[in-house]
């Protein structure tokens, strides 16, 4: 018997990059070098100090359950960390531990989203967002976003936007895929708007100090009726363990989502959760800061590179590690180049189309998440594929 799923699962898309993903697998299983620029994910090594935290925890024998809202020693190095690198007062009790930034944001939908409520998010942007909105029986308006407004909405297009079932609005800042950034006056003022209209802002800042020529920051300095949500997983280098962070408002706010994680997911990892408590020491501090001025010389050379190629980055990516590229000059689609360049130069890239509809034919994403050395071989092949 064929199986019966639920009518949302036939809106929600696969991730087309992972068909790349596959490919590119087949091609390195044959031999073929194939050089990764289409996965978000830190190719550095988790930091020493986390790994010897989560070693030592492990060595002790006994990994427990921890609280459903997380370690309280996690939820005070996070509030320490917001006072004393972003100048923002959170106190830990406002402070929830995920799996991870997903985990958040299932919590934040849950928390608020009835069926048919809808959330405002830009487009392009990261598409799991949009499909958790629809697992919760919302749904989603994409406002289409370009360059003249580094593709980042507007106060005035979110006032525009919210009609009488507006929940929400989604931002990112640094974004995926365009790695460009909102300033506090900007998320400023779009919260203004949505609270005006009825609607809770969430605030995306997973790529939180991946900044270049722009200092760290967070919208929980200048306000405090805003959700955010942010992860161990880019700045801190911690993918594979997922782990995240939720800021809610107030103690209302955090008892409901206490009482939906206690059902949803018992607790975050305990050992991910020791591991952590040593992101904040100094001596990974520094670490992390290296790691950041390293991308900022591979972004460097990316940049110097696309243009070489013809390919036009038209707003300037200022965070996360990605750059968002106008193929359009080169007279084919980013899903074909896509394929043409994971076949012919062995270099796997994203098309635009996983992260939206808006001109998403136009672009494809590349992340510099690779050596410098492996971004410069990158341009060659493209090169050479572009001039046949």
């Amino acid at each position: 018997m064929a199986p019966r799923f639920a009518a949302r699962m036939g809106e929600i898309a696969p991730f087309h990059v992972m068909e790349l993903l596959r490919r590119a697998s087949e091609l390195e299983r044959s031999g073929c070098d194939v050089i990764h620029m289409e996965v978000g994910e830190p190719d550095f090594p988790t930091p020493e100090p986390v790994l010897e935290a989560a070693q030592r925890f492990l060595a002790a024998g006994r990994v427990a359950y921890t609280p459903a809202l997380g370690l309280p020693a996690l939820r005070e190095a996070i509030s320490a960390f917001y006072a004393e690198r972003l100048g923002a007062d959170v106190a830990p009790e406002r402070i929830v531990i995920t799996a991870g930034a997903s985990g958040a944001l299932v919590l934040v939908l849950g928390l608020i989203t009835d069926p048919g409520d809808e959330w405002l998010l830009p487009d392009p942007s990261y598409p799991c967002n949009r499909h958790l909105v629809r697992t919760f029986e919302g749904r989603v308006r994409l406002l289409p976003v370009g360059p003249e407004t580094a593709f980042q909405p507007t106060a005035a297009m979110i006032a525009a936007a919210c009609g009488p079932r507006t929940r929400g609005v989604m931002l990112a800042s640094p974004a995926n895929p365009t790695g460009t950034l909102l300033s506090l006056d900007e998320i400023d003022a779009i919260a203004e708007a949505a609270a005006e209209r009825g609607a809770i802002t969430l605030v995306d800042e997973i790529y939180q100090g991946l900044t270049y020529g722009v200092p760290m920051r967070t919208i929980l300095s200048r306000r405090r009726d805003v959700l955010v949500v942010n992860s161990f997983s880019k700045y801190f280098g911690m993918t594979g363990w997922r782990l995240g962070w939720l800021v809610l408002p107030d103690a209302d706010w955090v008892r409901e989502a206490e009482k939906l994680a206690q059902h949803l997911f018992i607790s975050p990892s305990t050992v991910a959760q020791h591991a952590a408590l040593a992101a904040f020491l100094p001596q990974t501090q520094d670490e992390l800061e290296r790691r950041r001025a390293e991308f900022a010389r591979r972004r460097a050379v990316l940049l110097r590179g696309l243009d070489t190629l013809g390919l036009t980055v038209p707003a300037e990516p200022t965070g996360a590690f990605y750059a968002y590229a106008d193929v359009s000059a080169l007279g084919e689609t980013a899903e074909r180049l896509a394929q043409r360049f994971i076949e012919e130069a062995h270099v796997a890239v994203t098309p635009g189309r996983d992260f939206g509809e808006h001109r998403a034919d136009r672009f494809l994403r590349f992340a510099y998440t690779t050596t410098q050395a492996r971004i410069a071989a990158a341009i060659e092949r493209l090169a050479k594929v572009l001039r046949r």
